[in-house]
């Protein structure tokens, strides 16, 4: 039954504590079936690392824990321009289920965010979690114009070894649009063939990759690109950023986080949030090349599936994952305007 009126009004607000950790893990159990403590206590430090970029609020009812929900900011993911809070984990004790508590935890989260210049709140979660979803709808989330794929690595045809350097064809011109990666018949044939130079992406390839990025956008996200990197940085297990090299420059970069839960995940899953390549060598096969060494990290690491939420307006980038093998996932995009 839902608390009486009187005992939600004793329900307080606050960010999350290391000290909350066993009781959002104990409750993150009841909704998922199963322990996700490595991956709450990283959500956890990495508020505590970077407190402007994770927004995490707890409910405390009688002194105790009884709700919370995690969320971080996110900026530019595929050319969105805009910021927007995503939402990661949520979850409440069955006693203050259906009693707006839920509500008020969505309350502090948007004006965590508004204060951060974020217009809306995004998520993705599974189709199947009618509950969850019921309660996306009572907050006034809608479908985002957005479609969410994924691809098993194990199973991928990029998945495999690479052998030697990319070569390009002598008097080929630049390209003139964005282009990830023509489908060519035998693009991923030669990729398998020829390999690329694809490397971990460092601080001194940042200047390079915020060229191609504001080439592509046509705005300038040092700011944002250097958040992520330093990231990956601080914990390659989170994050994955590679780069492409070719002619002594980069051409092309990658950048995934790997997340280890979320609504209704059974498995880890790396994200993709960011992909681009020069336009002087698209139409080259660098987006491939960059997508299969991302393929080759993640199953030594053991990832199975990779997923990315792409705006239907990228036709050029749903047809490059199309291309890579990439097809719908069971997982809905939701968004709420602020």
């Amino acid at each position: 039954m839902p608390l009486p009126a009187a005992d939600t009004d004793k329900v307080t607000i606050r960010p999350l504590q290391s000290a909350d950790l066993n009781a959002v893990v104990a409750m993150d159990a009841v909704f998922e079936g199963r322990t996700r403590r490595d991956y709450i206590e990283r959500r956890l430090r990495a508020a505590q690392q970077q407190p402007e970029l994770h927004a995490q609020f707890g409910a405390v009812y009688n002194n105790e824990l009884a709700g919370y929900m995690m969320a971080r900011l996110v900026k530019g993911d595929f050319g969105r321009r805009q910021a927007s809070v995503r939402i990661e984990l949520m979850g409440l004790r069955p006693e203050i289920a259906r009693s707006g508590v839920g509500r008020r935890l969505f309350e502090a989260l948007q004006g965590w965010g508004q204060r951060r210049g974020a217009v809306e709140a995004r998520t993705v979660a599974s189709w199947k979690r009618s509950g969850l979803l019921g309660w996306f709808s009572a907050m006034g989330f809608e479908l985002a114009s957005s479609l969410v794929l994924e691809s098993r690595v194990g199973e991928s045809r990029l998945y495999g070894d690479r052998h030697g350097p990319v070569s390009i064809e002598p008097g080929a011109g630049p390209g003139r649009e964005v282009d990830f990666g023509r489908g060519e018949a035998n693009d991923q044939e030669r990729f398998a063939r020829q390999g690329a130079d694809v490397r971990a992406m460092t601080a001194a390839d940042l200047d390079a990759v915020v060229r191609i990025d504001r080439e592509q956008l046509g705005v300038d996200r040092r700011a944002d690109l250097a958040e992520r990197l330093a990231e990956a940085e601080r914990d390659r297990a989170i994050r994955a950023s590679l780069c492409a090299h070719a002619d002594g420059t980069v051409v092309g970069y990658l950048m995934a986080r790997v997340d280890l839960g979320n609504f209704g995940r059974p498995e880890p899953v790396a994200v993709i949030d960011t992909l681009g390549v020069d336009p002087s060598y698209a139409q080259r096969g660098f987006g491939h090349a960059l997508m299969q060494q991302l393929f080759a990290n993640l199953g030594a690491l053991r990832v199975e599936v990779v997923e990315s939420s792409v705006p239907l307006r990228q036709t050029a980038l749903l047809g490059f994952l199309v291309s890579c093998g990439f097809r719908n996932a069971p997982r809905l995009a939701f968004r709420r305007v602020f």
